[in-house]
């Protein structure tokens, strides 16, 4: 399972070639635990949890996008169906940059 998921995003993002695939899935579980706990503890600002979560999805759309038979056009092929859902996360995270910074501009001072 570590060689597939590695062999698919090492294909879309050719740097991480470097990591070895077990250490990359756990890389991969660490981030997607952190992110997860950023966006519900509420000690970390909306904006940074936004940013945070806009990035991560722009990379699950980036191997949308990269890898070939996901996508038929823009359509999303059955293959690239489990990605392409995904656009849901970019939305989020924008919404939530876009809420913390003009929470935080509204701010007294």
């Amino acid at each position: 399972m570590a060689a597939g998921v590695h062999g698919l995003a090492a294909g879309t993002y050719p740097v991480l070639n470097s990591i070895e695939a077990p250490k990359f899935l756990k890389l991969l579980a660490g981030a997607e635990i952190a992110l997860g706990a950023a966006l519900l503890i509420p000690v970390v600002p909306g904006a940074v949890a936004g940013a945070a979560l806009t990035g991560f999805a722009a990379g699950l759309l980036g191997l949308y996008v990269r890898t070939p038979g996901m996508r038929d056009g823009i359509r999303p092929t059955p293959d690239g169906t489990a990605i392409a859902k995904d656009v849901w996360l970019l939305g989020i995270g924008a919404e939530l940059c876009k809420d913390g910074i003009r929470n935080r501009s509204s701010l007294p001072k």
